[in-house]
């Protein structure tokens, strides 16, 4: 019975390890256009 014990906690192990080198995560950060530009005072009326 303790060898079952022990089978299970290496292959938990090893699970757990496989589990956690793997996983990568990869982003791409984009900077969002400007949706509109401000407008600038120019001093003559319109």
């Amino acid at each position: 019975m303790f060898k079952s014990i022990k089978l299970f906690a290496v292959a938990g192990l090893v699970t757990l390890v496989a589990a956690c080198t793997s996983h990568e995560e990869e982003f791409v950060v984009v900077d969002p256009e400007p949706i509109s530009v401000e407008p600038v005072y120019t001093g003559k009326l319109k």
